[in-house]
């Protein structure tokens, strides 16, 4: 009997969780990553950022206008975030999701840094605000 109650309430627990997107079901931002997310919001106007829009930001695919060949966040961090990427030079990248590699998204000047790097790469442009929050919204809900 007390296992079965055991069972129930972890299942409750699990069942809230994820309905309610709490630490259980997504990774925490460190207090420093969770006020560049706050900043994004703000300067994106929305009131909440979307882990589908995110994920369609990640798995897009552009045709680059002067070197002619087709990019995406994909080409160098693979389809699973889960998985070891690599660089067009074949430089291994750790896995992009937060949930594997433990450091991803707790430093604001490095997440800066490589947005402004891969959105021009990828986009040839910066990404926006709400393009940030999205990303990081949908990485850290795996």
């Amino acid at each position: 009997m007390r296992r079965k109650i055991s069972y129930l309430l972890a299942l409750a627990v699990s069942i809230t969780a994820i309905g309610t997107g709490s630490a259980d079901a997504a990774t925490k931002l460190n207090p420093q990553m969770q006020a560049l997310v706050d900043s994004y919001q703000k300067e994106a106007g929305v009131k909440a950022f979307s882990a589908d829009e995110g994920k369609k930001l990640f798995m897009s695919k552009r045709m680059h206008s002067v070197k002619k060949e087709e990019r995406s966040c994909t080409t160098c961090h693979t389809t699973n975030p889960a998985q070891t990427g690599k660089t067009v030079v074949g430089k291994p990248i750790d896995p992009i999701s937060p949930a594997v590699t433990k450091d991803r998204f707790t430093d604001p000047k490095k997440v800066e840094k490589w947005f402004k790097r891969n959105c021009e790469w990828v986009l040839e442009r910066e990404c926006t605000p709400k393009e940030k929050g999205d990303y990081i919204t949908f990485m850290t809900s795996l």
